[in-house]
Protein backbone atom coordinates (compact mmCIF):
# COMPACT_ATOMS: atom_id res chain seq x y z
CA UNK A 1 0.00 0.00 0.00
CA UNK A 2 1.84 3.04 -1.23
CA UNK A 3 0.37 6.08 0.48
CA UNK A 4 -1.00 8.09 -2.42
CA UNK A 5 -3.37 10.79 -1.25
CA UNK A 6 -4.93 11.96 -4.50
CA UNK A 7 -6.95 15.19 -4.35
CA UNK A 8 -10.16 13.40 -5.34
CA UNK A 9 -9.69 10.72 -2.69
CA UNK A 10 -8.98 13.32 -0.02
CA UNK A 11 -12.14 15.26 -0.93
CA UNK A 12 -14.25 12.10 -0.58
CA UNK A 13 -12.50 11.35 2.73
CA UNK A 14 -13.14 14.91 3.93
CA UNK A 15 -16.86 14.69 3.18
CA UNK A 16 -17.05 11.33 4.92
CA UNK A 17 -15.24 12.56 8.01
CA UNK A 18 -16.40 16.18 8.34
CA UNK A 19 -18.39 17.46 5.37
CA UNK A 20 -21.68 15.88 6.40
CA UNK A 21 -21.64 17.87 9.64
CA UNK A 22 -21.28 21.21 7.83
CA UNK A 23 -24.23 23.60 8.28
CA UNK A 24 -25.29 23.42 4.65
CA UNK A 25 -23.17 23.13 1.49
CA UNK A 26 -19.41 23.34 1.97
CA UNK A 27 -18.18 26.60 0.39
CA UNK A 28 -15.54 26.25 -2.29
CA UNK A 29 -13.33 28.59 -0.28
CA UNK A 30 -13.57 26.23 2.71
CA UNK A 31 -12.69 23.23 0.55
CA UNK A 32 -9.61 25.06 -0.74
CA UNK A 33 -8.54 25.95 2.81
CA UNK A 34 -9.20 22.52 4.30
CA UNK A 35 -7.65 20.50 1.49
CA UNK A 36 -4.76 22.95 1.41
CA UNK A 37 -3.96 21.92 4.99
CA UNK A 38 -3.51 18.37 3.67
CA UNK A 39 -1.16 19.51 0.89
CA UNK A 40 -3.60 19.92 -2.03
CA UNK A 41 -3.32 23.13 -4.03
CA UNK A 42 -6.36 25.17 -5.08
CA UNK A 43 -6.36 24.21 -8.80
CA UNK A 44 -6.28 20.52 -7.88
CA UNK A 45 -9.19 21.00 -5.47
CA UNK A 46 -11.28 22.73 -8.13
CA UNK A 47 -10.55 20.20 -10.88
CA UNK A 48 -11.21 17.25 -8.55
CA UNK A 49 -14.48 18.78 -7.37
CA UNK A 50 -15.51 19.15 -11.02
CA UNK A 51 -14.81 15.47 -11.65
CA UNK A 52 -16.80 14.46 -8.58
CA UNK A 53 -19.65 16.66 -9.82
CA UNK A 54 -19.63 14.93 -13.21
CA UNK A 55 -19.77 11.56 -11.45
CA UNK A 56 -22.84 12.67 -9.49
CA UNK A 57 -21.10 12.54 -6.11
CA UNK A 58 -21.24 16.30 -5.48
CA UNK A 59 -23.93 18.80 -6.42
CA UNK A 60 -23.37 22.55 -6.81
CA UNK A 61 -25.29 24.60 -4.25
CA UNK A 62 -25.34 28.03 -2.66
CA UNK A 63 -24.52 28.58 0.98
CA UNK A 64 -26.64 30.75 3.26
CA UNK A 65 -24.69 33.85 2.22
CA UNK A 66 -25.01 32.87 -1.47
CA UNK A 67 -21.39 31.74 -1.82
CA UNK A 68 -20.62 28.92 -4.24
CA UNK A 69 -20.41 25.54 -2.59
CA UNK A 70 -21.03 21.82 -2.95
CA UNK A 71 -23.24 19.31 -1.18
CA UNK A 72 -23.47 15.54 -1.36
CA UNK A 73 -25.93 13.88 -3.70
CA UNK A 74 -28.39 11.37 -2.24
CA UNK A 75 -26.37 8.53 -3.74
CA UNK A 76 -23.19 9.93 -2.18
CA UNK A 77 -24.91 10.00 1.22
CA UNK A 78 -25.84 6.32 0.79
CA UNK A 79 -22.31 5.41 -0.27
CA UNK A 80 -20.81 7.18 2.74
CA UNK A 81 -23.29 5.54 5.10
CA UNK A 82 -22.28 2.14 3.76
CA UNK A 83 -18.68 3.26 4.15
CA UNK A 84 -19.26 4.13 7.80
CA UNK A 85 -20.22 0.55 8.55
CA UNK A 86 -17.10 -0.70 6.83
CA UNK A 87 -14.57 1.85 8.00
CA UNK A 88 -15.58 2.13 11.62
CA UNK A 89 -17.02 -1.32 12.19
CA UNK A 90 -15.63 -3.77 9.68
CA UNK A 91 -12.34 -4.04 11.50
CA UNK A 92 -14.27 -6.38 13.77
CA UNK A 93 -14.11 -9.93 12.41
CA UNK A 94 -17.33 -11.65 11.46
CA UNK A 95 -18.94 -13.25 14.51
CA UNK A 96 -20.08 -16.36 12.66
CA UNK A 97 -18.98 -18.50 9.76
CA UNK A 98 -22.11 -17.80 7.77
CA UNK A 99 -21.32 -16.84 4.20
CA UNK A 100 -22.86 -14.78 1.44
CA UNK A 101 -22.50 -16.45 -1.96
CA UNK A 102 -22.88 -14.52 -5.21
CA UNK A 103 -23.42 -16.69 -8.28
CA UNK A 104 -23.56 -14.84 -11.58
CA UNK A 105 -23.79 -15.43 -15.30
CA UNK A 106 -23.46 -12.64 -17.87
CA UNK A 107 -23.99 -13.20 -21.62
CA UNK A 108 -20.87 -12.83 -23.75
CA UNK A 109 -22.38 -9.89 -25.64
CA UNK A 110 -22.58 -8.03 -22.30
CA UNK A 111 -19.04 -8.81 -21.13
CA UNK A 112 -18.54 -5.19 -20.02
CA UNK A 113 -21.14 -5.85 -17.33
CA UNK A 114 -19.30 -9.04 -16.40
CA UNK A 115 -16.15 -7.01 -15.84
CA UNK A 116 -18.10 -4.42 -13.82
CA UNK A 117 -19.69 -7.16 -11.72
CA UNK A 118 -16.38 -8.82 -10.95
CA UNK A 119 -14.71 -5.53 -10.08
CA UNK A 120 -17.56 -4.47 -7.78
CA UNK A 121 -17.63 -7.80 -5.98
CA UNK A 122 -13.87 -7.63 -5.51
CA UNK A 123 -14.27 -4.06 -4.28
CA UNK A 124 -16.79 -5.24 -1.70
CA UNK A 125 -14.26 -7.75 -0.36
CA UNK A 126 -15.61 -10.90 -2.00
CA UNK A 127 -13.21 -13.77 -2.56
CA UNK A 128 -13.31 -15.95 -5.67
CA UNK A 129 -14.41 -19.57 -5.23
CA UNK A 130 -14.72 -20.47 -8.93
CA UNK A 131 -15.60 -18.71 -12.19
CA UNK A 132 -18.92 -16.97 -11.56
CA UNK A 133 -18.97 -17.92 -7.85
CA UNK A 134 -17.83 -15.35 -5.26
CA UNK A 135 -18.02 -15.40 -1.46
CA UNK A 136 -17.97 -12.95 1.46
CA UNK A 137 -18.91 -12.92 5.14
CA UNK A 138 -22.71 -12.78 5.40
CA UNK A 139 -22.56 -9.48 7.33
CA UNK A 140 -22.17 -7.69 3.96
CA UNK A 141 -25.49 -8.90 2.61
CA UNK A 142 -27.17 -5.48 2.80
CA UNK A 143 -24.36 -3.46 1.27
CA UNK A 144 -23.90 -6.03 -1.50
CA UNK A 145 -27.60 -5.88 -2.36
CA UNK A 146 -27.61 -2.09 -2.44
CA UNK A 147 -24.51 -1.98 -4.65
CA UNK A 148 -25.88 -4.49 -7.17
CA UNK A 149 -29.24 -2.71 -7.27
CA UNK A 150 -27.61 0.71 -7.77
CA UNK A 151 -25.57 -0.62 -10.69
CA UNK A 152 -28.56 -2.45 -12.21
CA UNK A 153 -26.70 -5.77 -12.03
CA UNK A 154 -29.33 -7.79 -10.18
CA UNK A 155 -30.64 -9.62 -13.31
CA UNK A 156 -27.28 -11.41 -13.57
CA UNK A 157 -26.77 -12.45 -9.93
CA UNK A 158 -28.25 -14.86 -7.41
CA UNK A 159 -27.37 -14.39 -3.73
CA UNK A 160 -27.36 -17.16 -1.13
CA UNK A 161 -26.54 -17.35 2.59
CA UNK A 162 -25.27 -20.47 4.29
CA UNK A 163 -22.47 -22.52 5.80
CA UNK A 164 -19.40 -24.07 4.24
CA UNK A 165 -19.90 -27.85 4.48
CA UNK A 166 -16.70 -29.13 2.91
CA UNK A 167 -14.79 -30.83 1.73
CA UNK A 168 -11.55 -29.03 2.66
CA UNK A 169 -11.32 -27.41 6.10
CA UNK A 170 -12.81 -23.91 5.94
CA UNK A 171 -9.50 -22.24 6.92
CA UNK A 172 -7.78 -23.93 3.98
CA UNK A 173 -10.56 -22.85 1.65
CA UNK A 174 -10.44 -19.25 2.87
CA UNK A 175 -6.70 -19.17 2.06
CA UNK A 176 -7.61 -20.08 -1.53
CA UNK A 177 -10.53 -17.69 -1.86
CA UNK A 178 -8.53 -14.66 -0.63
CA UNK A 179 -4.88 -13.71 -1.02
CA UNK A 180 -4.19 -13.55 2.70
CA UNK A 181 -0.50 -12.71 2.25
CA UNK A 182 -1.40 -9.63 0.18
CA UNK A 183 -4.01 -8.56 2.74
CA UNK A 184 -1.55 -9.00 5.61
CA UNK A 185 0.96 -6.86 3.72
CA UNK A 186 -1.59 -4.05 3.39
CA UNK A 187 -2.21 -4.12 7.15
CA UNK A 188 1.54 -4.09 7.84
CA UNK A 189 2.07 -1.15 5.50
CA UNK A 190 -0.70 0.79 7.24
CA UNK A 191 1.04 0.10 10.56
CA UNK A 192 4.40 1.23 9.18
CA UNK A 193 2.84 4.49 8.00
CA UNK A 194 0.65 5.41 10.96
CA UNK A 195 1.63 3.51 14.11
CA UNK A 196 4.61 5.83 14.78
CA UNK A 197 2.25 8.82 14.89
CA UNK A 198 0.05 7.04 17.41
CA UNK A 199 3.04 6.14 19.57
CA UNK A 200 4.05 9.81 19.60
CA UNK A 201 0.57 10.77 20.73
CA UNK A 202 0.60 8.12 23.45
CA UNK A 203 3.79 9.51 24.97
CA UNK A 204 1.95 12.77 25.61
CA UNK A 205 5.03 14.78 24.71
CA UNK A 206 2.94 17.33 22.81
CA UNK A 207 -0.75 17.87 22.20
CA UNK A 208 -1.41 18.46 18.50
CA UNK A 209 -3.04 21.68 17.39
CA UNK A 210 -6.50 21.36 15.81
CA UNK A 211 -4.93 21.83 12.37
CA UNK A 212 -2.30 19.13 12.98
CA UNK A 213 -4.96 16.79 14.37
CA UNK A 214 -7.19 17.41 11.36
CA UNK A 215 -4.36 16.79 8.90
CA UNK A 216 -3.16 13.66 10.70
CA UNK A 217 -6.65 12.23 10.93
CA UNK A 218 -7.58 13.00 7.33
CA UNK A 219 -4.43 11.32 6.00
CA UNK A 220 -4.79 8.28 8.26
CA UNK A 221 -8.45 7.86 7.32
CA UNK A 222 -7.67 8.28 3.63
CA UNK A 223 -5.19 5.40 3.90
CA UNK A 224 -7.31 3.21 6.18
CA UNK A 225 -10.66 3.42 4.43
CA UNK A 226 -9.53 1.15 1.59
CA UNK A 227 -8.48 -1.66 3.90
CA UNK A 228 -11.92 -2.76 5.15
CA UNK A 229 -12.97 -3.23 1.54
CA UNK A 230 -9.94 -5.36 0.69
CA UNK A 231 -10.20 -7.31 3.96
CA UNK A 232 -13.89 -7.98 4.63
CA UNK A 233 -13.46 -8.99 8.28
CA UNK A 234 -13.00 -12.73 7.96
CA UNK A 235 -13.71 -14.83 11.07
CA UNK A 236 -10.61 -14.61 13.27
CA UNK A 237 -10.37 -18.37 13.80
CA UNK A 238 -9.88 -18.86 10.06
CA UNK A 239 -6.86 -16.55 9.83
CA UNK A 240 -3.18 -17.08 10.66
CA UNK A 241 -2.25 -16.72 14.32
CA UNK A 242 -0.03 -13.71 13.62
CA UNK A 243 -2.68 -11.85 11.61
CA UNK A 244 -1.79 -8.10 11.65
CA UNK A 245 -5.34 -6.92 10.97
CA UNK A 246 -6.18 -6.82 14.67
CA UNK A 247 -3.34 -4.42 15.37
CA UNK A 248 -3.95 -2.16 12.38
CA UNK A 249 -7.63 -1.89 13.33
CA UNK A 250 -6.68 -0.99 16.89
CA UNK A 251 -4.23 1.68 15.68
CA UNK A 252 -6.82 3.29 13.43
CA UNK A 253 -9.49 3.14 16.15
CA UNK A 254 -7.22 4.97 18.59
CA UNK A 255 -6.17 7.57 16.02
CA UNK A 256 -9.86 8.14 15.32
CA UNK A 257 -10.56 8.55 19.04
CA UNK A 258 -7.66 10.92 19.66
CA UNK A 259 -7.73 13.08 16.52
CA UNK A 260 -11.14 13.28 14.88
CA UNK A 261 -12.94 15.55 17.33
CA UNK A 262 -9.87 17.67 17.96
CA UNK A 263 -9.48 18.14 14.22
CA UNK A 264 -13.10 19.26 13.95
CA UNK A 265 -12.01 22.50 15.64
CA UNK A 266 -10.01 23.38 12.55
CA UNK A 267 -12.87 22.47 10.23
CA UNK A 268 -15.53 24.62 11.87
CA UNK A 269 -16.50 27.61 9.69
Amino acid sequence: MVEQHTPRSLIVTFYGAYGRAFPGPVPVSALVRLLGAAGVDAPSVRSSVSRLKRRGFLLPARTGDRAAGYELSEEAHRLLEDGDRRIYGAARPAESQEWLLAVFSVPEQERAKRHLLRSRLAGLGFGSVAPGVWIAPAQWDGESRRTLERLHLTPYVELFRGAHLGFAPTAESVARWWDLAALAKQHEEFLDLHEPALRALQTGAAVPTPEAAYRGYLLALDTWRRLPYADPGLPRELLPADWPGDRSAAVFAELHERLRDLGAGFVEP
